[in-house]
């Protein structure tokens, strides 16, 4: 028998957490396939039953497969011809659901103009199809070209004169993957040799899967040529995918690690902290020694000195602000990499993309990434290689 002053503990909540996942899971996945299935074929068309018979069994073949192309590609098997599967069809998927939902402004213009169904829906059909395959085909060429260079210039006040017109070259979410980029690697390498840069700068995510099983495709980060140094710090993607083992990859192909600690750079009697932290899951994932720590990242840095932070995502501007970072440089948002995908985004990030201020001293560049994750497109976000010129306000 139990005493009244006894607790009786809790049932486990792991089981209704996963039922939560599941359920939130299956409704996004019967969204964005039902809402194009049922707007493309169901609404108004009168298409022939044999047409609708086909349409849906398409339909329900994709959706039933992708849940386990996702997790035959993703999951602990690592089985990149899957992976490239699900992310090309979750693309196809998200452009479809996007774009089935505005169509129904063509279709309210066709009808306030006075055609009738089915007419009316079966241009609306055409509508659709046609603007999707137009903007997968302009967003996976986005996607798998060499990224453009984007310029901007970050005045420091606390920067010295020697150290004026520094340039660093950021890079980002290069997310080598299922899709051998090999060449693409290459492509951007020569780029950043292309801009005589004085610091170039890694900020995470640099790979969907381990250094072992990325190592071509990373190589050609090994020739990138920089005056004062090259500087790596981890994202989010790499605590799925061996964090500590990109670490010490990066360090044998010459950069250094900045896993929670800084170097410093100098020219003509100026000096410049650059620091790293590992990225905000770092702590949740279960890899030891792995947090965010800004007070280790700065330990014995002049206080006097600007600094610069690598940090991968723009959420750990709190941290740059409360240390009294000059500039925190970040990727992570891809810029939404896929229109609308960017409202998403900015539930969870501070900013999209760009120069932001966040307080008297501290400033953010937010890069829309140089590669991309997932599906293979890119829409009304383009890539980046950011070119960084640093100003002094002495």
């Amino acid at each position: 028998m139990t005493a009244a002053s006894e607790t009786v503990p809790e049932p486990p909540r792991q089981p209704r957490r996963r039922w939560r996942f599941v359920l939130t899971i299956v409704t996004m996945l019967v969204l964005l396939f039902g809402v194009p299935w049922w707007l493309l074929v169901f609404s108004g068309q009168d298409w022939p039953t044999w047409v609708e018979a086909t349409a849906s069994g398409v339909f329900l073949a994709v959706l039933l497969s992708f849940p386990r192309l996702m997790m035959q590609g993703h999951g602990s098997r690592h089985q990149d011809w899957a992976a490239r599967i699900s992310d090309t069809t979750l693309g196809v998927i998200w452009v479809l659901f996007t774009c089935s939902i505005l169509g129904n402004l063509v279709r309210l213009g066709l009808f306030l103009g006075g055609v009738d169904d089915p007419a009316r829906s079966r241009i609306m059909d055409a509508a659709v199809v046609g603007v999707a395959l137009v903007a997968l085909l302009w967003g996976n060429h986005e996607a798998m070209k060499v990224s453009r260079v984007r310029r901007v210039d970050v005045t420091l006040p606390r920067l010295g004169a020697g150290l004026d017109g520094l340039r660093v070259v950021l890079l980002t979410d290069t997310h080598y993957g299922p899709i051998n980029r090999a060449r693409w690697s290459a492509g951007v390498v020569d780029v950043v040799n292309g801009l005589d840069a004085d610091l170039v700068c890694h900020t995470g995510d640099i790979a969907d899967g381990t250094a072992v099983e990325r190592a071509e495709q990373a190589a050609p980060l090994g020739q990138v040529k920089a005056k004062l140094g090259r500087a790596y710090v981890t994202g989010n993607h790499e605590y799925f995918s061996e964090a500590q083992g990109w670490l010490d990859h990066m360090r044998e192909l010459g950069w250094d690690d900045l896993h929670n600690r800084h170097i410093v750079i100098s020219r003509d009697g100026a000096s410049l902290v650059v620091a790293g932290v590992d990225d905000r899951t770092a702590a949740s994932s279960g890899t030891p020694g792995h947090h965010t720590d800004h007070a280790a990242a700065l330990a014995g840095a002049d206080p006097n000195l600007p600094v610069l932070l690598l940090a991968h995502q723009p959420r750990q501007i709190d941290g740059a602000v409360a240390h009294g970072i000059d500039l925190q440089i970040s990727g992570h948002t891809h810029g939404g990499q896929m229109w609308p995908f960017h409202y998403l985004v900015l539930t969870d990030q501070p900013v999209l993309q760009g120069l932001s201020r966040h307080s008297e001293r501290t400033q953010l560049y937010t890069s829309r990434g140089t590669g991309f994750w997932g599906p293979p497109f890119r829409i009304f976000a383009p890539s980046e290689i950011t070119l960084i010129t640093l100003r002094s306000g002495r």
